[in-house]
């Protein structure tokens, strides 16, 4: 079986202002199979939101492959913003809800990107997903009279609309208690088992990266 991601010999280097380089990632290798739920833990500056992107592709590495569904994603001619739109969904730190947009309005800001109107089926979907993540309350409420754990979910209902084949997580309870956390946390567990969403979430939670099926370490840009 194909896996969803496929990454060999994956390296990014950055200037470092002073005529140097920096080696973020060195020769990553991976593999996640479909409907994996993987945590890459790491300390600050370990690599962890450049290997995100990558995965996003948001940034390109300099060198290495990087297949999704068997398909290479680097090579010439993709359209990245498609890609991005339709097969990979992505949970933020700080959730970048529009504020001025309601709960619902964000969710289906997705389709709008690709299409003039929502359809009866995706309507359904996002009230399918409230409804799993406990927001249904909140769907005529604006961004800044939310708590941290409703803006939180609202987030991960957005990024599920498209119903995409990868779900990226960078850092997604830094900024939140320790409850709600944990909340965050057990709903993406409960997203990978109910709909079989394939989730990779960076952290630097030992207790975070616990809920996932997997975790990989980050250190000095390898990954172990």
């Amino acid at each position: 079986m194909t896996p969803l991601i496929k990454i060999i010999n994956l390296t990014k280097t950055y200037p470092d202002g002073e005529g140097k380089s920096n080696t973020v990632l060195r020769a990553i290798n991976m593999e996640v199979e479909k409907g994996e739920f993987i945590a890459i833990r790491g300390a600050s500056g370990s690599g962890k939101t450049t290997l995100l992107s990558i995965l996003g592709t948001l940034l390109l590495p300099d060198t290495g492959s990087y297949q999704l569904n068997g398909e290479e994603l680097f090579a010439s001619g993709i359209d990245h913003t498609q890609i991005r739109n339709q097969q990979i969904g992505f949970v933020f730190q700080d959730h970048r809800l529009l504020p001025q947009y309601t709960v619902w309005e964000n969710i289906l800001l997705p389709v709008l990107a690709y299409q003039q109107t929502v359809n009866k089926e995706k309507e359904q979907y996002a009230q399918q997903l409230m409804e799993m993540t406990g927001i249904t309350h909140v769907a005529s409420q604006y961004p800044s009279t939310l708590s941290g754990g409703e803006a939180g979910r609202t987030a991960l209902c957005r990024a599920l609309i498209m119903q995409p084949h990868l779900l990226l997580a960078d850092e997604p309870t830094g900024q939140l208690d320790a409850e709600n956390a944990r909340n965050i946390a057990a709903g993406l567990a409960e997203i990978n088992r109910t709909l079989q969403t394939t989730i990779v979430m960076v952290t630097h939670s030992d207790e975070i990266s616990a809920t996932a099926q997997r975790i990989l370490t980050l250190k000095e840009g390898v990954l172990q």
